[in-house]
């Protein structure tokens, strides 16, 4: 930080955190704080990544670029904001799973234009590239979302363990409909849910004798997908 930026920062925490300890927090007192703080700060952020947003927007305008100017926004994973009792990312389940992603191209995406298709962020490049007329490199593993062809599922792999995080290292498949997830390593434990009537992914029903079709279809897809991707852990993992 430049010394204004420091003093702007301290100036706005160091109140913050003299309360705090002040206060000598303990127990459920502790952690209600700890939560509000980090729900303003994150809303904060938000907030700020909004503006910036419409500056950019702004400057199109303004300088007649707006028209030929292909606008994506999205991000990384989502954040958890106390779902599931987490805070952070990397687990597999929708509040993290889930990136935004809204485009803007004059001519080419009709405005208020909602899909239900499934997409990565491995697919920007071949749809970049499709755009601008440049063949798409077979070695990307993504699909232009230009043309027909669209996924009917999803792969996903959190491998990133030991680490600060501590979250345990997963893989799985997500359909239109269904999910099944893999936690592997220390331990060998199976998720499956039904996200049209469990959305919020509360009951697993790996163990659902109602399921059981579902379960041997998913794991078929999972076993095609990492294939697919050549996954170097396939063998010891499995």
């Amino acid at each position: 930080m430049t010394p204004e930026q420091r003093q702007a920062w301290d100036n706005y925490y160091q109140p913050l955190s003299d309360r705090f300890y002040a206060a000598n927090l303990t127990g459920d007192e502790l952690a209600k704080w700890k939560l509000q703080r980090y729900l303003e700060d994150y809303l904060s952020v938000i907030q700020s990544v909004d503006d910036q947003v419409g500056r950019l927007l702004d400057y199109l305008k303004k300088n007649g670029l707006d028209k030929n100017t292909l606008v994506v926004y999205t991000s990384d994973q989502g954040f958890y904001l106390g779902e599931h009792g987490w805070f952070d990312k990397r687990f597999m389940y929708e509040e993290s799973f889930r990136t935004p992603l809204l485009m803007s191209l004059p001519g080419l995406i009709k405005p208020g234009t909602v899909s239900k298709a499934m997409v990565q962020n491995l697919d920007f490049a071949p749809t970049f590239m499709d755009l601008a007329g440049i063949p798409v490199s077979d070695s990307l593993q993504g699909i232009s979302m230009l043309g027909r062809e669209k996924r009917k599922s999803i792969y996903y792999h959190y491998y990133e363990y030991p680490a600060s995080h501590a979250v345990r290292p997963h893989y799985g498949v997500r359909t239109n409909r269904y999910k099944l997830i893999h936690f592997y390593q220390d331990m060998d434990e199976w998720e499956l849910y039904d996200l049209r009537k469990d959305p919020m992914e509360m009951k697993n029903v790996i163990e659902d004798p109602a399921y059981s079709k579902v379960v041997a279809m998913m794991r078929t897809e999972l076993q095609r997908l990492r294939l697919n991707y050549k996954e170097e852990r396939q063998k010891t993992e499995d």
